[in-house]
């Protein structure tokens, strides 16, 4: 029998206890209004998902087993998602030979809304660098643009060579809720403005 890659049920998390895991990151939420917050929920949030989809203390690749935030001051919503690629494969270096890359936890002041690879509106790398981990012996990190979007994923993989990625069943309303945000606090700017992400580990 094939395993499932989506938790049954979305994670649960009050508003409260969301903005007090964001505050060590200081983020100025007036010029910040709309952001977006990931935590790894094998580690952060007990329960989330049942032993028959991974191991709940250990980080699995290729099942949404991560929990995506939206926040504003008009919103707080909540996603399946994954941050993993969806197998693995050593390298080294940064040319053809490098490993494949993980997004190292942290924030990030890289991401707005634009075409992912000119197909689809998603949250798309293209104003700042970001800092991967890449599978190695050992494995190693590496700053730069290298496209860690935030995009829909598949059915039966989470369709991720690096990049977080939303069960196709959640992307629509997810996608629209980011971009009703942002035409909110951004106006004609909308699609040029930062929207912060945060990766919790």
């Amino acid at each position: 029998m094939t395993k499932p890659i989506l938790p049954s049920a979305k994670p649960r998390l009050s508003s409260s206890d969301l903005h007090e895991k964001l505050s060590p990151y200081d983020l100025d939420r007036t010029l910040h209004p709309v952001i977006v917050l990931v935590m790894k929920c094998a580690k952060q949030i007990r329960g989330y998902y049942l032993k028959t989809m991974g191991d709940p203390v250990a980080n699995n690749r290729g099942i949404y087993d991560d929990v995506l935030f939206i926040d504003s001051p008009q919103v707080t919503a909540v996603f399946n998602a994954n941050t993993d690629p969806s197998h693995f494969r050593k390298g080294r270096g940064s040319g053809k030979e490098k490993g494949i890359a993980r997004l190292k936890p942290g924030l990030y002041n890289a991401h707005c809304l634009d075409l992912h690879k000119n197909k689809y509106l998603a949250l798309v790398q293209r104003l700042g660098e970001v800092t991967v981990i890449r599978d190695g012996e050992p494995d190693y990190e590496e700053t730069g643009y290298f496209g860690v979007n935030i995009h829909k994923g598949g059915y039966t993989t989470t369709s991720s060579l690096g990049c977080q990625t939303i069960h196709p069943d959640k992307w629509d309303s997810f996608i629209s809720t980011v971009k009703d945000q942002s035409v909110r606090y951004f106006g004609k700017k909308w699609d040029k403005t930062v929207i912060p992400y945060v990766l919790m580990g």
